[in-house]
């Protein structure tokens, strides 16, 4: 009897252990909370952030030509531009290891930068990944100015997240690469 009794303790202590411990492949803890970018359908709208004449001498990401302020999470992009110099954040992208977005950088008709806003970062492994990924995904945009390029292997989930807001920030701002 006290076998049995120890056998059936032991059992229900493993079943709670399994169904309470968190993997790497639930992604992060809970929904995207509206501080993180999220909104009630799971990303924001892309937008136009903001635009400036003199943004052309300004390096890109610098933020000097910059002239409206950012959007607030959740809300559709301010539409201020002035000739031809867009900054354009990409939606929210939920992938199965985090969310990502990007924001690219448009001046006078070239894809001149593009910032990842929001990569993956739940893990030490999801860390060193984008650590390389994001930069060659990065250098590839601007080489074929346009979202039309390859997935990094080993980074493929991130890449089509990567890939995705990017796509989403260039049909905002009605960018024909």
């Amino acid at each position: 009897m006290r076998r049995i009794t120890m056998w059936l303790v032991a059992t229900v202590a493993v079943v709670v252990l399994l169904f309470s411990y968190r993997t790497s492949t639930m992604g992060p803890a809970g929904p995207a909370s509206a501080a993180e970018g999220g909104t009630a359908e799971g990303g924001t709208a892309p937008g136009i952030v903001s635009g400036s004449p003199g943004a052309a001498a300004d390096p890109p990401g610098s933020g000097a030509g910059d002239t409206a302020p950012p959007t607030a999470p959740g809300t559709p992009g301010n539409t201020a531009k002035a000739g031809t110099d867009l900054v354009v954040n990409g939606t929210v992208v939920q992938t199965r290891w985090g969310p990502v977005q990007v924001q690219v950088h448009i001046i006078s008709g070239r894809i001149t930068d593009v910032t990842a806003l929001q990569v993956p970062n739940g893990n030490r492994r999801d860390i060193e990944i984008n650590s390389f990924a994001v930069p060659h995904l990065r250098s590839e945009v601007l080489t074929a100015q346009s979202a039309d390029i390859d997935v990094v292997s080993g980074a493929t989930v991130t890449s089509e997240g990567y890939l995705g807001s990017l796509q989403a920030a260039l049909d905002s701002a009605h960018f024909k690469g």
